[in-house]
């Protein structure tokens, strides 16, 4: 069994065949499942090196551990300490190879409708080759000419990108609260228990955001200054609760049946925690005591003797930033997403609720088993007959994932004082970035609202 397998290993790295663990005790997997997760393992391996490469402390620790470092980054004309390899001109470069790699993919899946196509298995299969090919883009664009020219080129290029995936990002979260919830409101038909399970969400929801509320209050204001941040959190607040209003009055009631609480806590809770990363972020603030002495405020370090402990901020940002990346990735290529991305969602079929609602089937395929059992993992190929997602569409989205990373693990326009230890704060960038990010969701999620009552004879989502 593990001779066959390693075979088949083989085969996925070198072949067209979808890769699988090899662990027979796994579940299934579909070969559409399986493709998008080698992507997305490519891109957080990436990720991970610019994230690596933006870190003063791992550039220490090596120069101060492997043995003829200097002369190791002397001989590869890395330069002094191998300074290219580090910083904010070296994730740009980085990250310039990966947007080509899924460019390429991008210019070779188009207007592909067949999986048995030739293309279709290049997109599929060959990953130790895409592999190679991928490390070769990434080191090549280290030889790019016209270091300073190329670098500011490719700023306007990354922000022009990372500002239209984080749209995209924001849409996929306002389809997700959407989908949970009609999910689960279909359910009620069959079993009445789904009533207590939405209420119990939506408490949880509301309970999360109100306290984040009042503990940014406390901590990210003082009487004496912090104007700007009081002003935000009072109007991120009204608007959680203007949104959560609209949603169950009797007039988008009467229009969407399965709005409620739940989808509008669901943005609550996200907006919260974008106000909170927005002010985590913002530059310090001043005063002077009672003694004539500078002192900071507008964060937890002065409020009750509690020090903000930027190491869970920028951990906690990390992860959260990992997570919408991935989903907004993986997911804006299923049939659903895609067409909620182009605002043409019409009211989904009532089906039977379930708990993982987040992992349906990618549209109606027949599903065949009976592919020979090579070892491990069994992978089921759902797409004989034709493609389950659009694999032109799957490598624009990780295109504009490259950039939205790049900009943001070097601070956007804050490019120059950037490092992964200084993510997540003071930074106007970041700040400002974030704090937007919270309006255009809750403008986004309003509009899934009130877009019916002012068109009624088009369908949105819902």
């Amino acid at each position: 069994m593990s001779l066959r397998c390693c075979v088949s290993q083989l085969v996925c790295c070198c072949g067209s065949a979808a890769c699988a663990l090899c662990c027979s005790c796994c579940p299934k997997i579909k070969q559409s499942t399986s493709t998008r997760f080698m992507y997305a393992f490519f891109f957080i391996l990436v990720t991970v090196l610019c994230c690596i490469m933006m870190s003063p402390t791992v550039a220490e620790k090596m120069n101060e551990n492997i043995p003829f470092y200097g002369e190791i980054c002397s001989h590869i004309q890395a330069g002094e300490k191998c300074s290219k390899l580090a910083g904010y001109s070296a994730v740009y470069r980085v990250c310039f190879g990966m947007a080509c790699f899924f460019f390429i993919f991008f210019l070779l899946t188009l207007r592909i409708n067949n999986s048995k196509s030739c293309r279709a298995y290049i997109h599929n299969g060959f990953w130790l080759f895409k592999f190679i090919f991928l490390v070769a883009l990434c080191s090549g664009a280290f030889f790019i000419p016209d270091q300073d020219t190329f670098l500011e080129v490719w700023r306007y290029v990354g922000t022009a990108g990372g500002a239209i995936f984080l749209f995209i990002q924001l849409l996929l979260l306002v389809e997700f609260a959407h989908k949970w919830n009609k999910n689960w409101t279909s359910g009620t038909i069959h079993n009445k228990l789904w009533n207590a399970a939405l209420a119990l969400v939506t408490l949880i929801m509301y309970s999360v955001a109100v306290v984040a509320l009042v503990l940014l209050s406390v901590f990210y204001t003082h009487r004496d200054g912090c104007m700007l941040n009081k002003i935000f959190l009072g109007l991120n607040g009204g608007l959680c609760l203007l949104v959560s209003m609209v949603a169950i009055s009797p007039c988008v009631q009467k229009q969407h049946p399965h709005s409620g609480l739940l989808q509008s806590g669901i943005i609550s809770c996200y907006v919260m925690y974008l106000t909170f990363s927005s002010l985590a972020s913002k530059p310090l603030e001043t005063i002077l005591d009672a003694t004539g002495k500078n002192i900071t405020i507008c964060i937890p370090s002065f409020s009750q003797g509690f020090t903000q402990d930027t190491t869970l901020v920028t951990a906690l940002g990390t992860t959260i930033l990992f997570g919408c990346v991935l989903y907004s990735c993986l997911t804006s290529t299923t049939r659903a997403s895609s067409d909620a991305l182009r605002g043409n969602l019409a009211p989904l079929e009532t089906e039977v609720a379930r708990c993982c609602f987040c992992c349906t089937p990618d549209g109606d395929v027949e599903i065949d088993e009976s592919e020979p059992a090579r070892g491990g993992q069994q992978v089921l190929y759902d797409e004989k007959k034709s493609t389950v997602y659009s694999y032109a569409y799957f490598h624009f989205v990780f295109i504009l994932g490259s950039l939205y990373v790049m900009m943001t693990v070097t601070s956007w326009f804050h490019f120059n004082e950037a490092d992964i230890e200084n993510l997540f704060r003071s930074n106007w960038s970041t700040f400002w970035i974030k704090m937007v990010s919270c309006w255009v969701c809750i403008l986004l999620y309003l509009w899934t609202l009130v877009a019916p009552l002012c068109c009624p004879n088009r369908q949105f989502v819902v």
